[in-house]
């Protein structure tokens, strides 16, 4: 029996797959796994039996990822689970940044109650004129699952698209639009495209990807689209170029008191994700990662540990090591198993920076005394014995 703690509402859809051996419980410190979305994880500590956390989304900043690494406890996020609904976000941000509707709307309201408001709209509505997406120029830093989906939408809508990734997967490179033109540096979009729309995670490497001397080189019809994360742009310099006229937009998911009023910004309370498709998906690959890794050990899309897939065991053991990234583990691995008579058949083994992950299956049971032997050796951080 395994035991699951919710930290956020989880949509029932995915947790629907948990079956009679799992058991939903309200204390943390007793669960074999954490589901969450965006509470933090930081401060919870004397969790004895934690294994796994399934982040339903992307983003894992509420989460001690490094420190869950060197305590053998994996970190899931779902990729690409709610690219969608954040495209159709971007494809709306465009639209309110290049028409004002929101001003317009705003006009309306203000108006309810003028008996000629038929007619006073006429002249009125002078003043919300805005332009067409259709032939602009749009540039996407980061061809991920979203910023894929984003480039290859704007393409159908008639934008000439530009792509920025320097570590282009295959599998994103063969989802995306022959169309799009791919640029050697950020500069390239900065300088040539009318939106410029950031999807790429928050490290050191992008702090600021979107800086103040980027900023600089771009048009003054410019609009700037963050819907990945807080951090990527320099809010000084966008507040500094808005007031300017040296840009014509920030178009954001994550309002600070910086931008949250200040003019040329159109915010929005994180809403890329919050569609109800958005949520089921997270939530149904976070809780098939996690049952996968509990009951056949496998670790798919993890953030702080290597992945390994050797699938359902179909022998008669199962074993998994988590281990240090240094020499002759593997050949201390094999000769602790001979030691105790027992016949490897299939093997993985992978490495992340620091830390490895293997996987043995077996001819005959583990016994306690392989685990042993096998916990002793310099460098095993966790051993589970799936079967």
């Amino acid at each position: 029996m395994f035991q699951y703690k919710c930290l956020n509402l989880i949509s029932k859809t995915g947790l629907s797959l948990f079956d009679e051996n799992y058991k939903a419980v309200e204390d943390a410190q007793a669960a074999d796994a954490i589901l969450v979305r965006s509470a933090a994880m930081h401060d919870m500590k004397d969790m004895p039996n934690l294994l796994a956390v399934g982040r339903a989304g992307a983003g894992v900043n509420n989460i001690p990822i490094d420190e869950y690494a060197e305590k053998g406890i994996v970190v899931f996020n779902t990729p690409g689970a709610n690219a969608n609904g954040v495209k159709e976000l971007v494809i709306a941000g465009m639209l309110l940044a290049s028409r004002d509707l929101i001003g317009g709307n705003k006009w309306v309201s203000e108006n309810k109650d003028d008996p000629n408001i038929t007619k006073s709209m006429e002249k009125a509505k002078k003043a919300f004129a805005g332009t067409e997406i259709e032939k602009k120029k749009i540039g996407v830093i980061g061809l991920g699952a979203i910023g894929v989906l984003v480039a290859n939408a704007s393409h159908s809508l008639g934008m000439d698209v530009y792509g920025y990734d320097p570590y282009l997967s295959l599998k994103s490179a063969w989802n995306l639009s022959r169309a799009v033109h791919h640029v050697n540096s950020v500069d390239e979009i900065f300088e040539n495209c009318d939106f410029i729309s950031v999807h790429v995670p928050l490290m050191d490497a992008t702090r600021n990807i979107v800086s103040k001397e980027g900023i600089a080189k771009m048009k003054p019809s410019a609009t700037i689209l963050n819907f990945a994360r807080n951090g990527l742009v320099d809010e000084d310099a966008v507040v500094e170029a808005l007031k300017e006229h040296k840009i014509r937009h920030y178009v954001t998911d994550f309002p600070t008191p910086k931008v949250a009023d200040a003019e040329g910004v159109i915010a929005f309370p994180h809403l890329g994700a919050s569609t109800e498709e958005s949520e089921e998906n997270c939530a149904v690959m976070a809780v098939e990662q996690v049952m996968d890794y509990l009951e056949n050990g496998n670790i798919r899309n993890s953030v702080n540990l290597p992945n390994v897939d050797m699938g359902k065991c179909t022998t008669a053991g199962r074993v998994a090591i988590l281990h240090r990234n240094i020499p002759n583990m593997l050949t201390r691995f094999t000769g602790a198993f001979a030691k105790d008579n027992i016949n490897i058949t299939e093997m993985s083994n992978k490495t992340r920076g620091d830390y490895s992950y293997a996987i043995f299956d077996v001819d005959s049971p583990i016994v306690d005394k392989a685990v042993a032997d096998i916990q002793a050796i310099e460098g095993v951080l966790k051993v589970r014995v799936i079967k």
